[in-house]
């Protein structure tokens, strides 16, 4: 055996790649039996032993998760609830980011260990507290009363993604921009903003996909079906007696496909904005 097919053999087998390897299988293996189990008759997918592949092809899953269940309407509540909270993050983090790395401030350094500590802060440790005032102020079973705690436990995160992010940003721009006569808020929409996009774009995604998938604030303050988000929706599927794997693999699906389709999208300005974020500042 040649030196050459001897490195391209260790290339192949190198413990790197190997670790690549069963952690893809890792996740992928997961991934793919909820998408076949979805499209298995119900019959078939409860069936010992499992079946790799389903016997017969069927939608039926995802026409009883939308018909039956209303499983469209979750999917409205859940679009509207983290939209409105990734805008409302990624603008408040944007300005917060900026006067934290760009802008002259006493006690930076304890805001930050605050933001920080806040980011890591386990929701369910104010549950109870969040709960009564959202019942004192009448926010309970509303869209408000969701948007605002999403708002508060992902804002301290974009806030770090972005300021971190902006410390990449060369003074001149500024100082170019302050000599115009442009205003602080002129100089970040119009000058900082455009250099920060992957910045803002990783900021969206995460927000995104955490209030998503949220579950413990979703059930607690939204308890009516019409303010239901998905990972409620799905968690309350069938009843005592009967639990409908099928319609539940066919909504995880469902739910999985704007994850993973947001990632593929914006994956070169995820990693670029994460990169910025771990070099910088």
């Amino acid at each position: 055996m040649s030196a050459r097919d001897r490195s391209l053999l260790h290339r192949v087998f190198s413990p790197v790649t190997l670790g690549a390897v069963v952690l893809a299988l890792f996740t992928a293996l997961p991934l793919y039996w909820m998408v076949v189990n979805s499209l298995k008759p119900v019959t078939e997918v409860g069936a010992m032993p499992p079946t790799l592949w389903p016997g017969e092809v069927t939608g039926d899953n995802y026409v009883s998760a939308f018909v039956d269940q209303g499983f469209g309407r979750y999917i409205l509540n859940s679009l509207v609830v983290c939209l409105s909270s990734t805008v409302v993050v990624v603008s408040l983090a944007t300005f917060a980011g900026y006067a934290l790395a760009r802008t002259p401030m006493r006690g930076r350094g304890p805001v930050m260990i605050a933001l920080l500590m806040v980011s890591v802060y386990p929701p369910i440790a104010v549950l109870v507290p969040l709960y009564v005032m959202a019942r004192e102020v009448g926010m309970l079973n509303s869209y408000p009363g969701l948007i605002i705690p999403y708002v508060a436990f992902n804002l301290p995160f974009a806030i770090w993604i972005m300021r971190n992010y902006m410390l990449a940003v060369p003074g001149g721009l500024e100082d170019a921009a302050r000599v115009d006569g442009a205003s602080a808020t002129r100089t970040v929409l119009s000058i900082i903003l455009p250099q920060v996009r992957p910045g803002v774009f990783t900021a969206g995604v995460f927000t995104f996909t955490a209030t998503w998938t949220e579950f413990l604030m979703a059930l607690t303050l939204n308890s009516q079906d019409a303010y239901r988000t998905i990972p409620v929706g799905i968690a309350l599927m069938g009843t005592v007696f009967e639990v409908p794997y099928g319609m539940i693999f066919a909504a995880a699906v469902v739910v999985t496909a704007p994850i993973a389709v947001l990632v593929l999208i914006f994956r070169k300005s995820v990693v670029a904005g994460l990169t910025a974020g771990a070099i910088k500042g």
